[in-house]
């Protein structure tokens, strides 16, 4: 298929996007770190561990699928053709809503 140049506010606008993405991924993975560092006394590790797994792997995910929906999109709008919907936004929602009830719980028994 052929491609053009297309217009560099366009172009522009969508590595901000990817920028954004990136942005995101960093803080949650350093939520991650802090979860892990914070938490560092507490017991049992497995549980720390875990809910500080959460967040870095899913910073790691949302970097790489921001990076495709990237190039998906460029790849759109060198061909003038539709612009790919953003599928994983509404996954990183609900991650967040149900990451924060998780942590919300685990800090109401830890108190209790």
């Amino acid at each position: 298929m052929e491609t053009n140049e297309p217009d560099p506010r366009f172009t522009l606008a969508n590595e901000r996007t990817f920028l954004a993405w990136v942005r995101t991924s960093l803080a949650l993975i350093a939520g991650g770190v802090a979860l892990a560092h914070l938490g560092a006394t507490r017991d049992p590790v497995w549980v720390r561990l875990l809910l500080a797994a959460v967040p870095t792997l899913a910073g790691a995910l949302f970097c790489v699928l921001g990076f495709l929906h990237w190039r998906s999109c460029d790849r759109a709008l060198r061909e003038e053709s539709p612009l790919p919907p953003p599928r994983f936004a509404a996954g990183l929602a609900g991650l967040v809503v149900v990451f924060s009830l998780v942590m919300t719980g685990v800090l109401v028994l830890d108190e209790w």
